[in-house]
C-alpha cells in the first residue's frame, strides 16, 4: 500500500445518510425547521432534500429505524452532521429561526476557525450549524499550524449581523 498517498484537495463530503424513526417527523425538522428543499421520496420509507437543488445533502431513511428509539450518546455511531452556512449572517439567520421556535441548542461555541450551533434533531442525532471564518482570520500556532479552541459563542453579537 502507498503510504504518501494524499485525498485530493477538491475532495468534498457529498452527503449524509441518517437513520430515523419518523419520516415525517425528521421532515418536520430538516426540511420545515432548517429550510432544506426536498428532492424526492422514496415509497414511505425515504425521503433526499438538499440546498439549492442538488440530488441530496441529506438522505432521511427509517429501512432499518422505523419507531425506534433515539440514538445512543454513550456508543459507537456518528457524533454530529456539520452544516457549513456560507456566511456569518446566514448562521445568525438560522439561529434566529431556532431560538423563534424555541429549539433547544446543546451548545454554541467559537473554534477560532469557525462559529459553530450544536444541537439534536428529534431522533437525537448531533447536528452543527456553522460558518467558517474567512482563512486569513484563522488564528496560527506558534511555529506554524492552525489553533483551534473551543469558546463560548456570543449569541448576541450573532445576531447583530442582521441588524448591519
Amino acid at each position: 500500500m502507498d503510504n504518501q498517498y494524499t485525498i485530493p484537495p477538491q475532495t468534498r463530503i457529498g452527503h449524509v445518510h441518517l437513520k430515523v424513526s419518523d419520516l415525517d417527523r425528521a421532515l418536520g425538522f430538516y426540511r420545515d425547521l432548517l429550510g432544506f428543499e426536498l428532492i424526492t421520496m422514496y415509497g414511505s420509507q425515504a425521503a433526499f432534500i438538499s440546498a439549492g437543488g442538488y440530488h441530496h445533502h441529506i438522505g432521511l431513511n427509517t429501512w432499518h429505524s422505523k419507531g425506534a428509539g433515539p440514538a445512543v450518546e454513550n456508543a459507537v455511531g456518528l457524533y454530529h452532521t456539520a452544516i457549513l452556512y456560507p456566511t456569518r449572517r446566514d448562521l445568525a439567520a438560522i439561529f434566529r429561526r431556532l431560538r423563534d421556535a424555541k429549539y433547544p441548542l446543546t451548545g454554541a461555541s467559537d473554534h477560532g476557525v469557525s462559529e459553530a450551533l450544536y444541537l439534536d434533531d428529534p431522533d437525537g442525532n448531533g447536528v452543527e450549524l456553522y460558518w467558517d471564518k474567512p482563512r486569513d482570520q484563522w488564528p496560527t500556532r506558534p511555529g506554524g499550524g492552525i489553533e483551534m479552541y473551543t469558546r463560548p459563542l456570543d449569541l448576541q453579537a450573532l445576531l447583530a449581523t442582521l441588524e448591519t
